[in-house]
């Protein structure tokens, strides 16, 4: 029988188990993909403390773990036109992704280019996909200067790379082991510890011009810091925490969750503007080891799940 890493319940890593499961089918809309690779993120293991996004269902326990896989299309489902069997794709899935197979909608789907491995496609449909739609969402002119704090992280590597393609001056705050990835990928950085209101002098002295948005991938006391370089915090957003960054006069990150902008990622990795950055692999047996290294804050770059043909 196919295996799948779940939650049995909500609470900590004791709730994770390597299980098998019944054979999926695709319904109405879906594939069911073979999956090849599946990205880690920080949602994941915040799914599994009962986190949910803003309007999103409740989770059925157990629940597989995982928001974007990359694998081979088994079956279409009914009233499904542009896939067939054995078509490459990527994209969110229905059902969990640390799996050997998932179902996904095909409105969340998209063709991986022939370029581009299961392994690196599997990185965009969560991270790449939310610094796409949130660079967007600020709208800023080439040279301005955007703030991205947890620049080092999946979501952030890619925001840099892709601010930076827009002629973006990006101020990249993360840990000081990240000091140099960050600095590769044309950020100034700047060290995240000590968090507080130091933060914001030492962002200062990094950019004495000021920063004229600040795209969070943090939350907390980092937020707070953050908010008070700004004058117009309408160019406050965050894909950390909601809370905080609307009673700061922010928002969240407004996800577009659709194949078009898994197509222009896609584009963007291709043509070399956006690196995934894969810089640790683990196979499905190892899928807790592999969710432990990002649920520790450390993870530099992305975190891939590899599961066997």
């Amino acid at each position: 029988m196919p295996k799948a890493y779940v939650f049995t319940r909500y609470g900590g890593p004791e709730t994770e188990a390597l299980v098998e499961q019944d054979r999926l089918s695709p319904g109405p809309g879906q594939i069911l993909v073979a999956v090849r690779a599946a990205g880690v993120n920080p949602v994941d293991w915040k799914q599994r403390t009962g986190y949910r996004r803003v309007g999103g269902p409740a989770r059925e326990l157990p629940a597989v773990f995982g928001n974007e896989v990359a694998g081979i299309v088994e079956e279409v489902g009914p009233d499904v036109t542009g896939f067939t069997t054995g078509d490459a794709v990527f994209g969110n899935p229905a059902t969990g992704g640390y799996a050997e197979y998932a179902v996904l909608p095909v409105a969340l789907t998209a063709h991986k280019p022939a370029a581009l491995s299961f392994t690196d496609a599997a990185t965009l449909p969560v991270a790449a996909a939310t610094a796409y739609d949130g660079i967007r969402q600020l709208d800023l002119p080439s040279g301005a200067t955007v703030l991205i704090t947890g620049a080092g992280g999946g979501v952030g590597v890619a925001a840099t790379q892709i601010a930076r393609a827009l002629g973006l001056r990006v101020i990249g705050v993360a840990s000081d082991g990240k000091k140099d990835f960050v600095e590769s990928l044309g950020a100034v950085h700047v060290p995240s510890a000590p968090f507080g209101p130091d933060l914001a002098e030492r962002v200062r002295a990094a950019a004495p011009d000021g920063v004229d948005a600040v795209f969070d991938l943090v939350g907390g006391e980092v937020l707070e810091a953050a908010a008070t370089l700004l004058a117009d915090r309408t160019k406050l957003i965050t894909g950390a925490d909601r809370e905080t960054a609307t009673r700061l006069g922010g928002g969240a990150v407004e996800r577009a969750r659709t194949a078009a902008v898994l197509d222009e990622v896609a584009k963007l990795a291709v043509d070399g503007t956006l690196r995934p950055f894969v810089t640790r692999t683990f196979p499905l047996d190892r899928a807790g080891e592999a969710l432990r290294a990002v649920e520790d804050g450390h993870a530099r770059g992305k975190i891939v799940i590899e599961v066997s043909a």
